[in-house]
């Protein structure tokens, strides 16, 4: 059982499975610096956390962050433990204590009923977030782009994701030029 608090500050009793994540979305920074989260992760986000919230991270291999519920928390310390085998299996130096920093270092970061959240500094800084957020469904996480930085990344496997995000991009700018 993974247990979290509630909105109204008691616990909530929930059972550990895994929260999936499906779809794409953009955003353009708004009125008091904040976002909005993509209308299909919102329900997935308040059921796998219990309230509002979403749990941001750096990626640790590409210049974005990671999103999820914290349901997913439940299972850090089997991959810490997975990673570490298969990186003994691969000859492969690992610091555990340094990957669980990693993974546990997440912000918490309530979003209100229409999506809206604010971006905390360190996330701006460590993912080269903007003003334009573009989000990417992956299981059991989404990523988070500055899309500038995803049309930055190198090779044919990263087309698809670079044609969607300019294309919700011109859409969600064209929208807010009619405003």
């Amino acid at each position: 059982m993974f247990r979290v608090e509630g909105a109204s500050g008691g616990q909530v009793s929930m059972a550990s499975k895994p929260y999936i994540y499906s779809g794409q979305g953009f955003s353009l920074q708004r009125d008091k610096n904040r976002f909005v989260l993509p209308s299909q992760f919102r329900a997935t986000l308040k059921e796998s956390s219990g309230r509002a919230v979403v749990c941001l991270a750096k990626h640790d291999r590409w210049t974005c962050l990671t999103g999820f519920g914290l349901s997913r928390v439940d299972g850090f310390a089997a991959q810490i433990e997975q990673e570490q085998e298969n990186a003994l299996k691969a000859g492969k130096d690992y610091d555990p204590d340094k990957r669980a920093m990693r993974l546990y270092g997440f912000h918490e970061v309530p979003f209100d009923g229409s999506g809206r959240f604010t971006l905390p500094e360190p996330l701006q800084t460590t993912g080269k977030i903007e003003d334009e957020l573009y989000f990417h469904s992956a299981g059991q996480f989404f990523t988070v782009w500055n899309p500038h930085e995803l049309a930055r990344m190198d090779g044919e496997d990263w087309d698809y994701e670079k044609a969607i995000c300019d294309s919700l991009a011109n859409a969600e700018r064209a929208k807010a030029k009619k405003k």
